[in-house]
């Protein structure tokens, strides 16, 4: 059996919830079709496919017969699925007044305006002029419907007004049956170019990365091609005033660098050699060469689209529940508007043409286009409105329940402090400072931590030999052991040394000495001998006093775990003026927070280095780090810009589009329940019952689209 591949197909004039059920519901009935995501938000199809039992054609060919129109990306032709390794375009090659939405909405509107006309021209024939208007207009809503209940769908929202315009031509209403469906034309049309305007946050990014670069050849001279050619390894010359084309790091020249794009700071940031640079940076005033360190389909704004598309595809909780009632409530909005049109003239002797036409009114109501999109839409406004300030979420879960968080545990190193600790003291116990100084380089020469990066440039900056180390492991929390030429060496914690019985009563009076300075202390052990100790201190973020008093006045509470020694996170703890607990091994910070865990939703921040266990384990991880790979896949939420603030932006971002989604299904719920009271009290025509549900739907979209434009004020 063949290994089903992993295919994504765009979807135009999908712009909506139900349409997105509707394509589900029919894609899931081909064999060898699995997987399956369909994201109105971004107009995605992503499934995996046996082809052996189903091909790439069979899929098109069913969007189409759902009415809908599969494009491939970059392409202004239909019917091709295409990899995911495609890449990205958002952009499907049509304006919204060319879409099959809009010609309908012109027709439909054209035809009622002839009717219209012909009416006044010759009264006695009004019935038949709009009798042809609403039938030839209703076409191309019966003929999806109809596809729709073939394909496992019956129940869609063009069956509703179809038969709701069939019913009105045939109880001599012909003239609102037209105008009903000019309405829903009109309604479907607004849907699409909010929805349009919904997905602009993503294309923004996308147009962010330059179309060409500037290549250097073998023999120095400048080519000038498409960014999508560029290789890893190649150089670049980044002017002032370009974009840089692609993730890389500078080989020569410094400048300043405006990476709002990525990370949503405005302040432009100063770059040297050996500095990473993002694809979309604005380089203010220096020449810069870049090398290029990945190919625009992997760089980090491409990896920010997939993500926000992924997170889009996410439903969260609400969603999926309302997903869940919707498709229940149809049909059983069916069934309310058959007995409202048959029990009272059955049974109470009411006028058959008066309760026709109020269950017809009532079956347009009943369209739950807009409590199915009330929270998609607001979600998929969030995402975008984060993802434009270097606040990137992945789903809709993650998104809601950021919201409830009562609760924020901060990672120390590296989060509260800028995570670049240098080192201060060096204290010899046996032999030569720079020969301690030497051997911890050497078994921290492999090391991501940020101490064992400081030791390693202390080496450096003092032009040591740093001797070669060879096996090097590591026990989280505790040391780092390799072997150098004249045996073992073991840099780790004072608690390790402890444990190992090295620590003798001077050398615990010099680590409570630096310790109550508030400094990090590792000793360096050989053999069974402590040769040395080493300090380190790091600096406090600018912005984390702001960032935890921003937190308390949003009503979260914010503590510190860290496994760092007890002085120097009380010394942090003290200036910042948060609860604290520390030396803490990656076990008990899980602990921990499954222990807060059991009074409320946790959210956990850390540097995406060592702290993936919490991270993972809180209800909600948070990882900062400036846009490296291990910020963008370790945690539920990341914040590009490596500020504190940032976690006081995503509770308040959250609570915004939670309080919108209420807003929402309020709006949708409301209008129908005002409308169908005045419809069954006779005061509602059809032509205003469709604006229940259209009108709904178009007011629910744009209040989400008001995320777009959130500015956190915390």
């Amino acid at each position: 059996m063949a290994t089903p591949t992993s295919y994504r197909l765009h979807i135009a004039d999908m712009d909506c919830a139900s349409c997105a059920i509707k394509i589900e519901t029919a894609i899931k009935r081909l064999p060898g079709v699995s997987d399956i995501e369909v994201n109105a938000g971004s107009g995605l199809l992503s499934l995996k496919l046996d082809e052996d039992r189903t091909q790439p054609s069979d899929i098109a060919a069913r969007v189409k017969a759902l009415g809908y129109k599969p494009v491939e990306a970059g392409e202004g032709h239909s019917g091709h699925l295409h990899s995911h390794a495609h890449g990205h375009d958002h952009d499907h090659g049509e304006a919204w007044w060319q879409g099959t939405k809009a010609i309908l909405a012109a027709l439909s509107g054209l035809l009622f305006a002839l009717a219209f006309a012909g009416s006044y021209l010759f009264p006695e024939q009004e019935g038949l002029f709009f009798t042809i208007a609403a039938a030839l207009s209703v076409l191309p809503f019966m003929r999806r419907a109809v596809a729709g209940a073939m394909l496992g769908a019956p129940f869609s929202i063009e069956t509703l007004m179809s038969v709701a315009a069939i019913g009105a031509i045939i109880i001599g209403e012909s003239a609102e049956a037209a105008a009903v469906v000019f309405l829903f034309a009109v309604g479907e049309l607004l849907e699409n170019v909010a929805a349009g305007r919904a997905r602009a946050g993503i294309k923004a990014l996308v147009n962010l990365v330059p179309r060409t670069a500037r290549r250097e050849t073998p023999d120095g001279q400048i080519q000038e091609i498409a960014a999508v050619e560029l290789a890893v390894g190649d150089v670049v010359q980044v002017r002032p005033g370009d974009r840089v084309p692609s993730d890389g790091e500078i080989i020569e020249g410094r400048s300043q660098l405006d990476e709002s794009p990525v990370t949503g700071e405005s302040v432009p940031v100063a770059k040297d050699v050996g500095a990473a640079v993002y694809a979309g940076s604005v380089n203010s005033d220096g020449l810069l060469r870049v090398r290029i360190t990945r190919t625009a389909a992997d760089n980090t704004i491409a990896r920010i689209i997939h993500l926000v598309e992924e997170a889009q595809q996410t439903k969260a909780p609400t969603a999926r529940f309302i997903d869940r009632f919707a498709s229940r409530y149809t049909p059983a909005a069916m069934v309310v508007a058959a007995l409202i049109a048959i029990v009272p003239p059955l049974f109470f002797g009411g006028t058959w043409h008066v309760w026709i036409y109020r269950g017809l009114a009532t079956l347009l109501i009943a369209c739950p286009c807009a409590m199915v999109i009330s929270t998609p839409a607001a979600i998929a406004s969030g995402l975008a409105a984060g993802a434009r300030r270097g606040l990137l979420i992945k789903g809709g879960a993650a998104l809601e329940t950021l919201g409830h968080v009562k609760t924020v545990g901060f990672d120390k190193t590296g989060t509260l402090t800028i995570g670049k600790p240098q080192v201060t003291d060096v204290v010899a116990l046996a032999g030569l400072e720079d020969a301690v100084l030497a051997k911890a380089a050497a078994v921290e020469r492999g090391s991501s931590h940020p101490l064992g990066l400081a030791i390693v440039q202390a080496a450096e900056q003092r032009n040591l030999d740093i001797p070669n180390a060879f096996g090097a492991t590591a026990t989280a929390g505790k040391s780092v052991r390799a072997r150098l030429r004249d045996g073992f060496v073991d840099v780790g914690s004072p608690r390790f040394a402890e444990e190992a019985g090295v620590l003798d009563e001077a050398a615990r009076v010099k680590i409570d000495a630096l310790e109550s300075e508030g400094k990090t202390v590792v000793t360096v052990i050989s053999g069974n001998k402590l040769l040395g100790l080493i300090a380190l201190a790091d600096t406090l973020r600018d912005d984390a006093a702001d960032g935890m008093q921003k937190l308390q006045n949003l009503g979260v509470k914010p503590f510190m775990l860290t496994g760092d020694n007890a002085r120097a996170a009380k010394a942090v703890a003290a200036r910042l003026r948060l609860d604290f607990e520390a030396e803490l091994l990656p076990e008990a910070k899980l602990a921990k927070i499954n222990a807060l865990k059991e009074r409320g939703p946790v959210a956990m921040v850390g540097d995406g280095i060592n702290d993936a266990p919490a991270l993972s384990t809180a209800s909600v991880g948070v990882a900062m780090g400036g846009g490296t790979d291990v910020a963008l896949e370790t945690a539920e939420a990341a914040i590009l810009k490596d500020r504190v603030v940032g976690v006081a932006e995503l509770i308040a971002l959250s609570r915004a589009t939670l309080g919108n989604i209420r807003q929402n299904v309020t709006i949708a719920i409301g209008l129908k329940a005002i409308f169908l009271v005045t419809t069954l009290l006779g005061m509602t025509s059809l032509w205003m019952a469709i604006l229940a549900d259209t009108g709904a739907t178009v007011l629910v979209t744009a209040n989400a689209l008001r995320l777009l434009a959130f500015r956190p004020k915390v």
